[in-house]
């Protein structure tokens, strides 16, 4: 196995996640050195499928979850395959898994069973409502939260129709807040010596985006509704015609608003009664967009963002994917991640003793299972049937996508 470094380098994941939440958990932590055995069902992930583009027979969308994780095949539904889920268990610090709820319960695995048998392992659950109340057990999606967690309705241009994000910002914060439990869990096992239950659930995380929307109706009773890129809170935060391409104005306080009007030219603005505060801004937004895109015509959008920013201004001109991934500022902050023919999204978290590493690409189906059973000292061959695809380890396939870059820079900068 190839060594491992990083602040979780001594905890052991299992990830029988699939899709988004619970699999870009996974990586998170394999990133910071955890060892996360990935265990797929005899159809695998689906999301292996979810393509084009597709490297090697897995579609991207898979890369983009799993890497620094070795795989394995197991068949769940079987009693051998459970025994050995057990096993692996033993020596398990961490347990990722988004099932149906009553799935594990059904096959004898259940929160209580876990407990009793493994109590110092930190039982991770991703799903969508959560197991009770009433909403629970029943299956859930990014796009679907988004909608019935209120996230949609005010996401879209004013006076349009309701719209679904562009990413799948539920999932995503899912696996995030599902890896912060686990930490939390983690921390708190150091001086109890018990692990604990962790839910992270697409309902509750989509409720908990709604900021600062929830907090305005708290206080005005008033239902948000669509404003385009407009905050509803703050004035000039909005998109902005320019000579070319648009661009992103957030200006947070007085002094920022000074400043923005000093660079394009039109000082006055700052003095204005209309534009004094922020309040006053929010009243008159409509006529302050106009007084400020007839400034801004007159320069291009690319190099007035980098004049307002280093004036203090935050903005950006809007960009397409392409054009970030050509910013020498990406690659400088290691955000492109390369190993063998696979590319990735590097690790936003950067820890100054202990980063993130990149050791392995996402696995090929089961390609990793004879060696996790002989280190779990389980012979294979009894347990067959619940081994899609298993190949004693003589006839085993070679070394990971990307063993043959070990030792070379991760990331291409």
């Amino acid at each position: 196995m190839t060594s491992r470094t990083g602040s979780l380098a001594d905890i052991k994941v299992i990830d029988a996640s699939r899709v988004l939440g619970g699999p870009y958990a996974g990586q998170i932590l394999g990133d910071h050195g955890a060892d996360v055995i990935k265990i797929e069902p005899p159809a695998g992930d689906e999301t292996r499928g979810w393509g084009p583009p597709f490297l090697d027979g897995a579609a991207s969308y898979f890369l983009g979850l799993n890497r620094n994780k070795r795989g394995m095949a197991l068949d769940l539904t079987q009693p051998a395959g459970r025994e050995l889920l057990l096993r692996l268990l033993e020596t398990a610090d961490v347990f990722i898994e988004n099932f149906k709820t009553g799935t594990l319960e059904r096959w004898g695995l259940g929160r209580e069973e876990l407990e009793r048998r493994f109590p110092r392992l930190v039982h991770c659950r991703v799903s969508g409502f959560g197991a009770d109340g009433p909403l629970g057990g029943l299956p859930g999606y990014d796009a679907a939260i988004q909608a019935s967690a209120g996230i949609m309705s005010v996401n879209g241009e004013r006076g349009g129709a309701p719209l679904r994000v562009g990413l799948p910002v539920v999932d995503m914060v899912t696996g995030l807040n599902a890896v912060i439990g686990i930490l939390m869990a983690l921390q708190e096992r150091a001086s109890s010596g018990k692990g604990q239950f962790v839910e992270a659930t697409l309902y509750d995380c989509g409720v908990s985006l709604l900021h600062p929307h929830l907090p305005n109706y708290y206080l005005s009773g008033k239902v948000a509704g669509r404003s385009g890129n407009a905050h509803p809170n703050i004035t000039p935060y909005d998109v902005f015609a320019t000579r070319d391409v648009p661009l992103f104005l957030a200006v947070g306080n007085n002094r920022q608003f000074a400043t923005l009007c000093e660079v394009v030219g039109r000082p006055e603005l700052a003095e204005d009664a209309r534009y004094a505060t922020n309040k006053d801004r929010n009243i008159n937004r409509d006529a302050l967009k106009v007084d400020l895109e007839a400034a801004m015509a007159g320069f291009d959008g690319g190099p007035l963002a980098e004049r307002l920013v280093k004036s203090g201004v935050p903005c950006g001109a809007v960009r397409s994917i392409d054009q970030v991934m050509a910013d020498p500022h990406t690659h400088h902050r290691e955000m492109v991640v390369d190993i063998g023919s696979y590319r990735g999204t590097g690790s936003p978290i950067k820890l100054s003793r202990t980063p993130a590493s990149y050791r392995m690409a996402p696995p090929r189906f089961g390609e990793h299972t004879a060696a996790i059973l002989a280190e779990a000292g389980v012979q294979g061959e009894l347990f067959a049937d619940a081994l899609p695809g298993f190949a004693p380890p003589d006839e085993a396939q070679g070394p990971e996508i990307g063993a043959e870059t070990a030792g070379r820079p991760a990331v291409r900068g």
